[in-house]
């Protein structure tokens, strides 16, 4: 069993990251919380960490993005994406960016400790196909990615007027929880 120390879970859902420690705990599993990107990042400057369970979505903020920084702190580091909506063009990229998994909520516990282990394992992608609302979130998430976050560069790739995009990543993170 990992060391009760070494895992990170980085989530904005409160409620979802009680229930993951208090399960992980439970399995003998310690684990440090964070809920946005900055404090993920402050937290791997502090302390080592061996595995990583990094949502897609932190408010507003992209996994994806922060995943390579969270590498570049402990290269080491073995992550694992979760996302409320899987798709196999964000789970591509994920793994493409050093993830070592990709799983979609919701997950148990033994899910995301088997996940960690055979490096290589394919995507759990739901069997049924997205809304279109979760493929246009999606996206949105891809092309947010490839202008590095930047809204405005983004809304003018998407042709959208930028305030258009903010209100959609604005309600997107609240009717997600």
């Amino acid at each position: 069993m990992a060391d009760p120390t070494t895992w990170l879970l980085v989530d904005d859902d409160e409620a979802f990251l009680q229930v993951l420690q208090r399960s992980l705990g439970r399995q003998g599993i310690g684990a440090t919380v964070v809920r946005s990107g900055t404090d993920a990042r402050q937290c791997l400057e502090r302390r080592r960490f061996d595995h990583c369970v990094l949502d897609l979505n932190l408010a507003g903020e992209s996994g994806l993005q922060l995943l390579p920084d969270l590498l570049a702190l402990q290269p080491d580091l073995k992550v694992l994406v979760l996302t409320g909506y899987g798709s196999i063009a964000t789970a591509v990229e994920a793994m493409r960016q050093g993830a070592v998994n990709y799983l979609c909520k919701p997950v148990t516990v033994g899910q995301l400790v088997t996940g960690f282990e055979p490096p290589g394992s394919a995507p759990a992608l739901r069997p049924a196909p997205p809304s279109v609302e979760e493929m246009e979130w999606e996206h949105i998430q891809r092309v947010l990615n490839e202008h590095e976050g930047n809204v405005s560069a983004t809304a003018r790739a998407l042709n959208m007027h930028r305030r258009t995009l903010q209100r959609k990543l604005q309600k997107h993170s609240q009717w997600r929880h």
